[in-house]
């Protein structure tokens, strides 16, 4: 604010004596060095001292935040000689210099310049000669004491003359710095700009939250003009909840002075009853000397970015939950798993209900099921999910519950989305929970498979083209793998089926040996789904009540490992049929195995090894074996192993050892011969053959499962006195215990990891008794004949098998004959009875005996179609010393009938 000099007096003017009165009591404030602290006093009819009445009015200071404020306005006096006299606190801000320096300077002289000065004395001299005077005149401010050159500025000044006390002329001057004017003005030329023309709705709140001004923006939003907003408040835009909300947060902001930015404000505007979006920015508003005069708001139309942020933000959700899918569906090669993960993905995130219904006829396996084509085929409801209750949906028509075969009626919007493979949106029945339903079908390669039903429940958002098309695509991503799963459990089930149809079928039967075995395919609890493997056991009775115990794998799974198993399995019973050594059979099975791989079989593939080759990896068949042969009159065994496992031995009494048979090279490898090893087995001793899947896994290696294997047998193998086999009944308590050994054994063992199939085949030794076999030797003389009927007869006879006499005997004398005139050395003669009767004839011969047909004119020949007509089966093979020729016929309570001796001698003819 302005200040005036002190000693002016009383001009000759009415109104110059006013001013100079004032300027008396603004000098003695001066005087009192409080004219720049506080001001003039207040303007309240009484003087400063006594408080007595002094004229009617009083010099008071300016309210805060006027216009004095923002501009620099000083003021000092010249007295009568011309030289400053009375310098303010003003005067010596704005020019740098203190009054006691400035009084008695020469105004002229101190601050123009040295080319205005001559006009300036003139000027001077007519304000001392009583006139006023206004202008803009450029000062320099005087240099320091190192006679620098001061600042300059432009001042614009207005002088108005004065007398002292004597009555001599002077003058006062009042002086504003032009620069700052300039500057005030740009800035509120600047502002007003950026008001008016913001893009932004720009408003000005006062203390009292009411609208002080508005910009044309805003005015256009709200409707009117920007006056028509004076005075107005929060809650003439914004509903009750909003506006109470928006107007704490400007009553914070008076109060704290912190700004607000980006708040969020809904609302609606006039004429519409769409829901707008603004984004406020408020921040408070000070006056010049820094007093809180108000809250500016800064808004911002952010409508149409929510509505792209929403989309945005609906595609990463569905996307997310794409990539769940892609994640969780499908880990599983089961049909009902695969449908349990595609709801739990969808519940609660896409949806509040779901379903998958499946045609019944593709679960069963049918290709192409009876009514698929127009969606009124049987489907079976296989999953269920619900976020807000277990309750089926309510007003589909009767619940379905999960597991239950139903149908949807014709012209139902389920049965039309089966029919057209398109998705159906199903109204919403009054009084139900569900307010939108989307029946989207199953479609895989082509075929549609089922249907899912996604629902939403009344309050939740309903079904849009972005939720159909999110619906579409998981349905047919689960359908891919829900069509995977089936075709993979259709293979599996025929390669279980096939796998299972070559094995061994119930309990295996063998002469002096009690059997129990176990097989156990691979299964889905592991990590990865499994496949059926190439694992396979068989029990084959040889001539001679021997038998011969297999135990294989092949290497690899699926239908392929199956169908390998399956010749492998096939081809040993065929070499065990021809009665070879068990290192023969391994050879031969050798070179099958080599044979399965290559294109003209076992002759190519023996070619082919000759000349060096990059093999086919993927055609390489190779499979582990071990084949044993048992002998129930001498309990010996004779083992060749093909890279497979050692059988493990448990002798009464002791612990269970795993024998020392060479293990050779895999099937398949060829170029090296097997070796055989011959073990006698003691009475009532247990023998076991198994598969790596029995006592390998990932969790438990080979060696810890084998001494587990091997400890498992240990106690529960010794049999107790009351199951030693003398009698044929206790030879079923044997077999029962048996029974519960191999229990015993996969319930110790880890053997739910469903990694690799088990095949587990055990057999305990029985001998047959020494009362049971008949043994003689005959010389190579005509009478041996006779002598072996008489042998044979009195065998049966001892054994009350008396129906038998006559067949044996005639059958005993064609073949000890046969010795007699085609074979060499001295002839043996064994009857051995067990569940039928075998007769042996061994001689040191190496020819075999041929069958052939003999003419209606031969006299001879017919010796072994006679025994073809009377036995049961008949054979041949050879020893280590000669050949042994056999016939089996079976007891006379047997199942087999006897042949009559007289009717098959006469159909000979």
């Amino acid at each position: 604010m302005s200040e005036i000099p002190a000693k002016a007096t009383e001009s000759e003017d009415p109104s110059d004596g006013a001013r100079a009165e004032a300027a008396g009591d603004a000098a003695a404030d001066v005087t009192s060095g409080t004219a720049g602290r506080t001001g003039l006093s207040s303007f309240d009819g009484t003087d400063g001292t006594d408080g007595t009445p002094h004229g009617d009015a009083m010099w008071q200071s300016s309210p805060p935040g006027s216009i004095y404020d923002y501009i620099k306005v000083a003021s000092f006096s010249i007295g009568p000689d011309g030289l400053v006299d009375q310098w303010s606190l003003r005067a010596e801000q704005l020019f740098g210099i203190p009054a006691g320096r400035a009084v008695g300077m020469d105004p002229i002289e101190a601050f123009i310049d040295h080319d205005l000065r001559e006009q300036g004395q003139r000027k001077m001299a007519e304000i001392l000669d009583g006139r006023e005077w206004t202008g803009v005149v450029p000062f320099r401010q005087p240099g320091g004491a190192a006679g620098e050159s001061g600042r300059e500025g432009l001042a614009e000044v207005y002088v108005m003359p004065t007398r002292t006390e004597e009555g001599e002329k002077a003058a006062v001057c009042i002086v504003v710095d032009v620069r700052t004017l300039r500057s005030i003005e740009t800035d509120l030329a600047a502002s007003q700009s950026i008001f008016g023309q913001s893009p932004f709705g720009f408003l000005l709140i006062d203390p009292d939250l009411r609208v002080r001004r508005v910009n044309e923006q805003f005015a256009n939003t709200f409707g009117g003009t920007p006056d028509d907003h004076r005075g107005r408040g929060v809650h003439d835009y914004l509903q009750r909840p909003e506006a109470e909300r928006v107007a704490a947060t400007l009553r914070r902001v008076l109060e704290t002075g912190n700004s607000i930015t980006d708040m969020h404000v809904t609302g609606f505007v006039p004429g519409s009853e769409d829901r707008r979006h603004w984004s406020i920015n408020l921040y408070r508003v000070h006056s010049g000397s820094g007093r809180p005069i108000g809250v500016a708001w800064l808004g911002t139309d952010i409508t149409s970015r929510r509505a792209a942020a929403r989309e945005a933000a609906a595609a990463r959700r569905n996307l997310a939950l794409l990539n769940e899918a892609g994640a969780r569906i499908g880990n599983s090669l089961d049909l009902e798993t695969t449908a349990r993960e595609l709801l739990d993905v969808v519940v609660p995130g896409f949806c509040d209900l779901a379903t998958v219904d499946l045609y019944q006829g593709l679960l069963a396996g049918d290709e192409t099921p009876p009514g698929l084509a127009d969606g009124s085929g049987e489907l079976r409801r296989v999953a269920f999910a619900s976020a807000v209750s277990d309750a089926p949906f309510v007003g589909g028509g009767a619940p379905v519950a999960v597991g239950a075969v139903h149908h949807y009626p014709f012209n139902s919007p389920c049965a039309d989305a089966l029919r057209t493979a398109r998705t159906q949106l199903v109204p919403a029945e009054e009084g139900g929970l569900v307010q939108s339903t989307l029946a989207v079908p199953m479609v895989a390669h082509d075929t549609v498979v089922g249907l899912a039903q996604f629902a939403r429940t009344k309050g939740s958002e309903p079904f849009g083209d972005r939720d159909r098309d999110l619906a579409v695509e998981l349905a047919a991503r689960a359908a891919v793998c829900i069509d995977n799963a089936r075709l993979y459990r259709r293979e599996h089930e025929r390669a279980l089926m096939l796998q299972r149809s070559l094995l061994p079928p119930g309990d295996p039967v063998a002469s002096g040996l009690d059997i129990a075995c176990r097989y156990l395919p691979g299964n889905s609890s592991a990590d990865r789904p499994s496949e059926v493997g190439g694992d396979w056991f068989d029990v084959i009775e040889l001539p001679g009540h021997r038998t011969a115990l297999v135990v294989g794998d092949v290497m690899g799974r699926g239908l392929r490992a199956a169908v390998a198993m399956g010749e492998l399995r096939s081809a040993v019973r065929t070499l065990a049929l021809l009665d070879l050594e068990p290192a023969e059979v391994l050879s031969a099975l050798d070179e099958i195995a080599r044979g399965l791989g290559a294109p003209g079989g076992v002759q190519q593939a023996t070619r082919a090894a000759r000349r060096p080759r990059e093999a086919d990896l993927s055609e390489v068949y190779l499979a582990t074996c071990v084949y044993a042969v048992y002998d129930s009159v001498t309990r010996r065994c004779t083992f060749a192993n093909a890279g497979h496992l050692p059988p493990v031995l448990v002798e009464p009494g002791e612990d269970a050892l795993m024998l020392d048979v060479p293990p050779g090279m895999p099937l398949g490898v060829g170029g090296e011969p097997f070796e055989e090893v011959e073990v006698e087995l003691p009475e009532g001793a247990l023998l076991a053959l198994y598969t790596d899947g029995l006592v390998e896994s990932r969790d438990h290696p080979l060696d810890e499962g084998l001494q587990a294997f091997v400890g498992a047998l240990t106690d529960p193998a010794h049999p107790s006195p009351d199951d030693h086999p003398s009698t044929t009944g206790l030879r079923a308590d044997t077999h029962r215990n048996l029974e519960d050994v191999c229990d015993h054994v996969l319930n110790t063992l880890d053997t739910h990891h469903g990694e690799d199939d088990i095949a587990l085949l055990m057999a305990r030794v029985q001998g047959l008794p020494a009362d049971s076999v008949g043994d003689w030797t005959l010389p190579r003389e005509p009478r041996s004949v006779g002598r072996a009927r008489e042998y044979a007869r009195g065998q049966l006879l001892s054994w009350d098998l008396e129906p038998l006499v006559d067949t044996t005997e005639l059958l005993v004398s064609e073949l000890v004959t046969n010795a007699l005139r085609y074979g060499e050395g001295e002839i043996r003669l064994r009857l051995l009875l067990d569940r039928t009767l075998v007769c042996e004839v061994w001689d040191s011969g190496l020819v075999q005996p041929r069958r052939r047909r003999a003419r209606d004119t031969d006299e001879g020949g017919r010796g072994l179609q006679l025994v073809g007509l009377l036995s049961a089966a008949w054979g041949s093979r050879r020893t280590p010393r000669g050949k042994t020729v056999w016939f089996e016929l079976p007891l006379p309570d047997g199942e087999t009938g006897l042949a009559d001796p007289a009717e098959a001698l006469l159909s000979l003819f």
